[in-house]
């Protein structure tokens, strides 16, 4: 927007590198161009300011499809005003020189001559074009014709005006209608939930299935190694059981053997004793006998009274111990002849000898 200082009697316009600024006084122009700053007298003047930058107009209109679907297309029309002078001829740009601002709408004319020549190209298009094709392949082929429309059009060229760009942001069809097309995807997508979650159980299945299968295996291995065990420990019994009897019957049959080797060695040794016992009777009865015959010998050539003597005093050792002796005439007199008569049986022996 231009920016006018007020002045007595003139005024003072200062515009902005976007705006192209004519001024005609007269019918005649007085200056033309881009960010002008100049002087002008109000009553003469006529000012237009025309915009030269891009301009982004935005578009949403209905369409009808080929199978008679009501679509909702949304897009952006960039447009510029490539010749300001013929613009400014063809569409009111005039401005108050008061007070520096428009004195109609010419963006509003200009938008809405872009939007009808857009929806024009578009229209024409869609209603050629099925519900499911404009929904698949619908946006670049709108956006081009609508690019070519634009660019052809005879009447964009008289304005000066010229599309830079068309961006198609969506078509979309009713609320209803896009359910129903949402819904053979969404049963797909569900159908391939529920196929991965068949899948997803079906393999914690077959790893139970497996882990069961292993648990199984498991017992049963630990089953035929306890059977092994208890074979073994059977096996072990028995072989315990073979060895203590036959060491049973080894030491009953070394038994035997020690006992009928020590009742052997003990009859050995019985008659050894036996024998030696013998010997050793049979030693001293030769013994006794050699010192009877020395005694004798010895006594043989002793006097009578020395013999007595010796008898006597044998008698007496051979006689018991007498506390009180009482003699009588009678036990005297036997006495004296039992005595009478040894000494005579012993004189006979000596006499004999």
């Amino acid at each position: 927007m231009a920016h006018i200082t007020r002045w007595p009697l003139v005024r003072h316009l200062r515009s902005s590198a976007t705006m192209h600024v004519l001024h005609q006084r007269r019918g005649r122009v007085v200056h033309d161009g881009v960010g002008l700053a100049f002087w002008y007298r109000p009553l003469d003047a006529v000012l237009s300011e025309v915009p030269i930058d891009d301009r982004e107009l935005p578009l949403l209109f209905h369409a009808r499809t080929a199978d008679f679907q009501d679509v909702a297309v949304q897009a952006t029309v960039t447009y510029r005003v490539v010749n300001p002078a013929l613009a400014a001829v063809r569409i009111d740009f005039g401005i108050d020189p008061e007070h520096g601002g428009w004195s109609s709408t010419p963006l509003e004319q200009l938008g809405g001559l872009l939007t009808e020549l857009a929806q024009q190209h578009a229209l024409d298009l869609l209603a050629r074009t099925h519900l499911q094709q404009a929904l698949v392949d619908g946006v670049p082929a709108v956006r081009d014709r609508i690019s070519e429309g634009l660019a052809s059009d005879s009447r964009l060229a008289e304005t000066g005006v010229a599309a830079m760009s068309v961006r198609v942001v969506a078509i979309r069809p009713e609320p209803d209608v896009e359910k129903a097309l949402q819904t053979p995807a969404r049963e797909l997508v569900q159908q391939e939930a529920d196929r991965a979650t068949y899948k997803r159980r079906a393999l914690a299945v077959e790893r139970e299935r497996a882990i069961s299968e292993n648990e199984l295996q498991n017992k049963i291995e630990l089953a035929r190694r306890e059977e092994q065990l208890i074979q073994q420990r059977s096996a072990n019994e028995h072989r315990k059981a073979s060895g203590i009897a036959e060491a049973e019957r080894i030491r009953a049959t070394g038994q035997g053997d020690r006992d009928r080797l020590l009742a052997a060695a003990a009859a050995e040794q019985e008659r050894l004793l036996g024998e030696a016992k013998a010997d050793a009777a049979r030693a001293l009865g030769l013994a006794e006998g050699a010192a009877e015959t020395a005694r004798l010998e010895a006594w043989r050539d002793l006097a009578p009274a020395v013999v007595y003597g010796l008898a006597l005093r044998e008698l007496a050792a051979k006689l018991p111990s007498i506390g009180t002796l009482h003699l009588t005439p009678d036990l005297v007199t036997q006495a004296l002849a039992q005595l009478t008569g040894v000494n005579g049986q012993t004189s006979g022996r000596a006499a004999r000898r």
